[in-house]
């Protein structure tokens, strides 16, 4: 009998694979790579034409031991490794270590792990796909050239051991360029106005907002023009102008990506990038699902694609019809379109292999956070086969002499897809407007005006980091979650209640990067190599040009940084704090969470304290000194020396420059002072204020 021997990458897709194929198989797993360029020296020989240096992974000779005795014994070798570059380069390495004959090579692919995916697959064996493996190759190349000629020069100038990642030193700069936006934002007051309107006839008030005038909309700024208005609003006459009624539909959603599955499973389930996919992995390589054994539930989950295969469509179409009924099922499907090109289109969106295992059925058989997220699959892709939702819509002009007021209001007419996912907006919202007709009489109940002060960006949270990346064309569906798990463990930025803020060695690094490797950390110039990236995939580019046009302009720019960075070295500050333990003068050190005092005693004396950063500003509330501080995760903050006792805290920086108009503190927001009191609305140049104190 003839024996067959497949070789993929997971050793949890063995037993998940064995089992839909006969004895005749056997299934192995490589755990991964095999062979990879070597951690003690650059690995790439730039004299010789970029070729890289492969290296068998230290622990991995048993692994191939094994592989090579059962390739002698096998008639015919499958390599089934993940259906991407990565998984590409996985076979192709494996077929070098192994020593493989081209006519031996039989390459298969699958987008999910069931039966008649795997058996189609063998039936469909290739070549391995050069283009893809050197599209991976070259990426590994680029980030190994970025690693290991910037890193040293942070080690040396820096002195902690510190990293730069290709990726990952835009993802940092994108971080710190918002924070920079944050800190000098400022805020601006504005007013908004609600009139309770009494319907002649109605028990509810009708609510309706103040626009402005016919064909001119009025933006109210300060408390006097609102007032002004309210005095004019309250000697006229209101009258409903317009009615107008009309459906407006809520589309269905797309079905899961990469970066729409993180962003999603981020905002409802509070998942981390990296726990969303190891929970994505674990449903794509096989559960044991009762009744069925152990199969994939879901297909593979690094895409870039929103298609959906004809067999799944038909299924969805079938389960939709029978569940909820014909007219939910959708006239026409959605995609998504992208300038970039850059879909690749081989895979499908993320969607459960088969939409028959509802979440009912398998919740047994998962742990609680599988099942949320195969729910949050399950429920997006039936959603994405089903009927838009329907609202009737009736909006309102309201005249008050010259000015104008509108309200609206919606009322569910077909749930279609929100029946599965999503909140419904089940509840009318102003019923008062539905019996509304331009005779109806309309008086005053109450004004009800409201001020505001506009909002800075938000802080990036692992999910709007992940969509910006994603829009910027920055990584791919296999980098998003690595990367912001790397720049976390470096502690250059920090995670506090979803939000992403960086760490003073965050600033310290994305300044030095910025400063000497401006092209590496520019978002265009990062976005157009991911482009150059896909072209080499595609066999337009080799990738041999890419690599040539990248480095000779990194090694200048190493060179010139050796040079022009010297002077930032840090060395250790002697401070006038004493160490209690042996008397010596205590010096300021950098660590992985920023500056510490510690004795230069050390190893004799290992006394250590905080280091608390004096700026030369009196505390508004006790008079003692403001320092600068940090949170437990890192997050900069200024506060007094004297705390507990004196609460005194601003994230923002103080100045020793009171508001000349309310007597509060004032504080630094980029090249401006404004005041700390929100309501005053206070601001000078920094410049103004220089003036002044010369």
């Amino acid at each position: 009998m003839a024996k067959y021997l497949v070789i993929v990458e997971s050793p949890a897709k063995v037993k998940t694979i064995k089992k839909f194929l006969g004895s005749n198989y056997e299934v192995l797993a490589s755990n991964g790579h095999v062979r990879d360029l070597p951690k003690s020296q650059l690995g790439i020989d730039i004299e010789h034409g970029y070729e890289p240096k492969y290296i068998t992974i230290r622990g991995k000779g048993d692994v191939l031991a094994k592989l090579r005795k059962e390739v002698k014994k096998a008639d015919k070798v499958y390599l089934a490794t993940d259906p991407d570059r990565e998984g590409e380069a996985i076979s192709w390495h494996l077929a070098q270590a192994l020593k493989l004959e081209e006519k031996e090579i039989h390459r298969i692919s699958f987008n999910e792990i069931t039966k008649n995916a795997v058996k189609a697959s063998l039936k469909d064996a290739r070549k391995i796909n050069l283009n893809l493996v050197n599209a991976q190759q070259t990426r590994r190349i680029l980030d190994r050239m970025v690693g290991y000629k910037i890193s040293p020069l942070l080690w040396a100038k820096v002195k902690r051991g510190l990293s730069a990642g290709r990726v990952q030193s835009v993802a940092l700069r994108i971080i710190c360029d918002r924070e920079e936006e944050i800190n000098a934002f400022i805020p601006q007051e504005y007013w908004t106005l609600e009139v309770e309107l009494h319907v002649e006839g109605e028990k509810k008030p009708l609510y309706a907002k103040f626009s402005g005038e016919a064909d001119n909309k009025i933006e109210i700024t300060t408390q006097a023009q609102m007032d002004q208005i309210v005095e004019e609003l309250k000697q006229l006459e209101f009258t409903v102008q317009e009615i107008r009624r009309g459906e407006r539909t809520k589309k269905v959603p797309l079905p899961f990506t990469t970066s729409t599955l993180q962003q999603e499973a981020a905002n409802v389930l509070n998942f981390s990038t990296q726990k969303t996919m190891r929970l994505a992995q674990q449903l794509y390589e096989g559960v044991d699902i009762k009744g069925e054994g152990t199969i994939g539930i879901i297909t593979y989950l690094r895409t870039d694609s929103t298609r959906i295969s004809d067999e799944a469509n038909q299924m969805a179409q079938e389960y939709i019809t029978s569940v909820y009924g014909e007219n939910y099922v959708a006239s026409h499907v959605i995609e998504k379109k992208t300038s970039s090109g850059n879909i690749q289109d081989a895979h499908e969106a993320i969607r459960p292999t088969n939409i028959h295992l509802t979440p009912t059925v398998v919740k047994e058989s998962l742990s609680r956070d599988q099942f949320r997220l195969y729910q949050l699959i399950w429920k997006r892709f039936t959603a994405s086969r089903m009927a838009n939702a329907v609202y009737d819509t009736i909006n309102i002009k309201i005249n008050a002499g010259s000015y104008r007021f509108t309200s609206s209001a919606s009322k569910l007419k077909f749930d279609g897809f929100t029946a599965v996912y999503g909140e419904t907006e089940k509840k009318e919202n102003n019923p008062a407007v539905k019996n509304l007709t331009k005779e109806s009489k309309l008086s005053v109940e109450k004004f009800n005006p409201a001020q505001h002060f506009t909002q800075p960006p938000a802080h990036y949270t692992e999910a709007s980091l992940v969509r910006e990346l994603e829009e910027q064309g920055i990584g791919r569906p296999s980098t998003y979650a690595p990367t912001i798990t790397t720049i976390l463990a470096r502690r250059y930025i920090v995670k506090e209640n979803k939000n992403l803020y960086v760490t003073e060695l965050g600033e310290v690094v994305n300044n030095i990067m910025k400063q000497s490797f401006a092209s590496i950390v520019d978002v265009t110039f990062t976005a157009n190599l991911e482009s150059l990236l896909d072209m080499v995939a595609e066999g337009s580019v080799n990738w041999k040009t890419v690599v040539s046009n990248f480095y000779p302009d990194l090694e200048e720019a190493v060179e010139t940084a050796q040079k022009e960075l010297e002077h930032v070295t840090v060395e250790d500050e002697v401070t006038d704090e004493i160490c209690e333990f042996c008397g010596r003068n205590m010096v300021i050190k950098y660590g992985p969470h920023g500056k510490f005092l510690a004795c230069p005693g050390f190893p004799e004396c290992r006394n250590t304290k905080p280091y608390l950063e004096k700026i030369g500003v009196k505390c508004p509330l006790c008079g003692k000194e403001v320092v600068i501080k940090k949170t437990k995760k890192g997050r900069k903050y200024y506060g007094c020396e004297n705390n507990p006792e004196c609460e005194f805290m601003s994230w923002a920086k103080p100045s020793a420059k009171k508001c000349p108009v309310c007597g509060s503190y004032m504080v630094e927001k980029g090249n401006r002072l404004v005041c700390s009191e929100q309501t005053c609305g206070y601001v000078e140049t920094r410049e103004k204020q220089l003036e002044k104190v010369d």
